[in-house]
């Protein structure tokens, strides 16, 4: 109801639907791929970096919480460096992204 009131003025309103069907039955490659590097796999990443240098960070005698600072740091600078490797691995689409 709120959307006919919307569209009433629009001259254009009886083209929407033809619009949104078109797009719908766009084909185009699958994006899974893309979408699990962009997403999944820096968290995973920062998982494991944290496990790894909380492990090498564990045999130095130093306070918990500095070891706890160092492995977040440490696990975060791997994990931007795999996002900026992907990102210049993977060129952008016709779209921008």
């Amino acid at each position: 109801m709120v959307q006919q009131k919307f569209c009433e003025g629009c001259g254009q309103a009886h083209k929407c639907q033809e619009v949104y069907e078109e797009l719908g039955h766009a084909e185009g490659p699958s994006i899974a791929r893309k979408t699990l590097v962009a997403f999944l796999l820096p968290i995973l990443v920062f998982i494991a970096g944290l496990a790894i240098f909380e492990g090498i960070l564990a045999g130095l005698e130093i306070a918990a919480d500095l070891r706890t600072v160092l492995g977040l740091a440490a696990s975060l600078l791997v994990t931007v460096v795999f996002v900026l490797i992907i990102r210049a691995s993977n060129p952008p689409n016709r779209f921008g992204g």
